[in-house]
């Protein structure tokens, strides 16, 4: 028996996928990391449905505020790596208001006891950025064990 549960354990952890829902590990392409995180962090594809990352890649010209166009090449290569591994779960399958991560049901809702205080910390900038107080996230662990809420 003992057996069985260390297998099924390393199933779990080994997927990335925890019992919680707070890991949420998928493999990063290159591509993805060049062109996305030299800007920002390179958030979870599950964060979003398919239609969200869709109309993001289809509009890098106004990417919320900035110019962000790549080649097609690229634009295809990223789009493809979204949307193979978007949100299909309940909870993050519903499109949320501008296609804003933030502005999804799920994320109001996990976020919903940090005051505005703690938002307009300049340690923290924007809702977007995520690394301020989720210290794992860009490993994709958003377990509350690394959360650290600036000062």
């Amino acid at each position: 028996m003992r057996k069985i549960y260390q297998f099924l354990l390393f199933l779990t952890v080994s997927s990335g996928a925890l019992a919680d829902g707070n890991v949420l590990r998928v493999k990063i392409p290159e591509k993805v990391q060049a062109e996305c995180a030299s800007c920002h962090m390179v958030y979870q594809p599950s964060f979003l449905p398919k239609e969200s990352w869709t109309r993001i890649m289809n509009n890098l010209g106004k990417h919320f505020g900035v110019d962000a166009s790549l080649d097609p090449q690229s634009v295809k290569e990223i789009t493809k790596w979204l949307t193979d591994n978007s949100g299909t779960s309940r909870k993050t399958s519903v499109v949320p208001p501008n296609d804003r991560i933030t502005e999804s049901l799920w994320f109001v809702k996990e976020h919903r006891e940090i005051n505005s205080k703690t938002w307009g910390n300049p340690k923290v900038k924007s809702k977007s950025n995520c690394m301020a107080c989720h210290t794992t996230a860009d490993q994709g662990n958003y377990d509350e064990d690394f959360v650290r809420i600036p000062k």
